[in-house]
């Protein structure tokens, strides 16, 4: 394991892309209604790509074959985009979205409710993006890997849930997917010790069931084994002596992990 630890100078950069990965994904997120196909976010996110002169992280990625990963109801990742998608009343959807900006990767998902979504389904999504700042909070020079990852998995366990384990959150930089792999479980003061410049990339996966996933004939799609529901939310983050800096989150500054 290789794992490439950023100068202050990278850790600027990569919160330029962050912050370009915030705002389309402000954009795209504000689309969400029944009625609105995947399709139509992916063509939005293209445009805004284009807009911002940065590079798609996602397309051509091993072959996948959009800019987004849309994941509706029971899809935990990579769902791919596509025009007979359409969005339903009740319907949850994860939007997962990265690009590459002066040679640096910024990555970041978020969960959205659409139209009129029950009281259960409301709290699957509210205890996942919780469960991510927690697990930032923890995202400081001198702790380890475990502790981020138990606090995903304690808090969601709690609460009836599971967490994805085939699926994990992963160091970023200079490509989208380096070493160190960061776990949505774990075990408090376990794993690698986190220093001073290292950026990962934490997102936690929360299902409503079981935590088996299993991928469909695409090859991509990722789906709850027994159908149940699954949330998933991300951000970029930069481990720093005086705390975490998120860098796709936009009220975010050094230190401050601040709240979406």
């Amino acid at each position: 394991m290789r794992i490439l630890l950023k100068s202050m100078d990278e850790i600027r950069l990569m919160r330029e892309a962050g912050l370009v990965v915030s705002g389309i994904l402000d954009e795209v997120c504000a689309m969400v209604a029944p009625g609105v196909s995947t399709w139509e976010l992916d063509r939005k996110a293209a445009q805004l790509i284009e807009k911002h002169r940065v590079t798609s992280a996602f397309l051509g990625y091993y072959g996948y074959p959009a800019v987004l990963c849309t994941s509706i109801n029971e899809v935990v990742v990579h769902g791919i985009p596509r025009k007979d998608h359409v969005l339903k009343d009740g319907d949850i959807i994860g939007i997962d979205f990265g690009i590459f900006r002066e040679g640096f990767c910024a990555d970041s998902a978020r969960t959205i409710l659409c139209g009129d979504v029950i009281e259960s389904t409301r709290k699957l999504v509210d205890v996942t993006r919780e469960s991510l700042d927690l697990a930032i909070s923890h995202c400081r020079a001198g702790n380890r890997l475990g502790d981020v990852g138990a606090a995903v998995q304690n808090h969601a366990e709690k609460h009836g849930y599971s967490v994805v384990k085939t699926f994990v959150g992963h160091g970023i930089g200079t490509k989208m997917h380096e070493d160190p792999p960061v776990p949505n479980y774990g075990v408090p003061s376990g794993g690698k010790r986190m220093k001073h410049g290292l950026v990962i990339a934490v997102e936690p996966m929360v299902n409503a069931g079981a935590s088996d996933v299993e991928v469909l004939d695409d090859e991509w799609t990722a789906v709850t084994k027994d159908k149940s529901l699954s949330g998933h939310f991300e951000h970029t983050i930069a481990i720093l002596d005086d705390g975490p800096w998120v860098l796709t989150r936009a009220s975010s500054r050094p230190g401050d992990p601040g709240r979406d």
